[in-house]
């Protein structure tokens, strides 16, 4: 009963659930689209590809996208389609440009400043290894560890 309860409970999920199914003439138009739509980011989600969206205008976009390759157009005419429509930012993997510049190199400028900080800290450790011992004091740990050694 309680089967049977859980399973009517999740009908209606199922049913927002929409699969896409799209005919290609050949095998090879189908991995083009595959690699585009996983290329391409949904505008709406922000951090995911065409791919994993569910919303409208990903969906309107891999229709496009299906569109323009059975109609024979590039990788690149449909990439360059995209990007006039809805800018650089519909890109996964922006080019490198005046624009971009900071985003590619700022994993490396990260990377930099946290080893310099790093640095500093293991020399600066070295540095300060602990309070000097006068002679005095050295002289009375020898005594004394001799004296125990006895």
């Amino acid at each position: 009963m309680r089967t049977l309860l859980f399973a009517l409970l999740l009908a209606p999920a199922l049913c927002l659930a929409a699969i896409e199914s799209r005919q290609f003439d050949d095998p090879a138009q189908e991995t083009r689209y595959h690699a585009l739509i996983d290329k391409l980011r949904c505008l709406v989600c922000q951090n995911q590809n065409l791919a994993d969206s569910n919303a409208d205008l990903a969906r309107d976009l891999r229709d496009k996208t299906f569109e323009m390759i059975t109609a024979g157009r590039s990788d690149e005419e449909i990439t360059d389609f995209m990007v006039a429509r809805y800018g650089e930012f519909v890109l996964y993997e922006p080019p490198l440009n005046m624009h971009t510049v900071l985003l590619w190199l700022a994993p490396a400028l990260l990377a930099g400043v946290g080893a310099g900080v790093f640095v500093s800290l293991v020399r600066r450790r070295r540095r300060d290894d602990g309070p000097a011992i006068d002679d005095d004091a050295r002289e009375k740990a020898r005594h004394l560890l001799s004296a125990r050694d006895r």
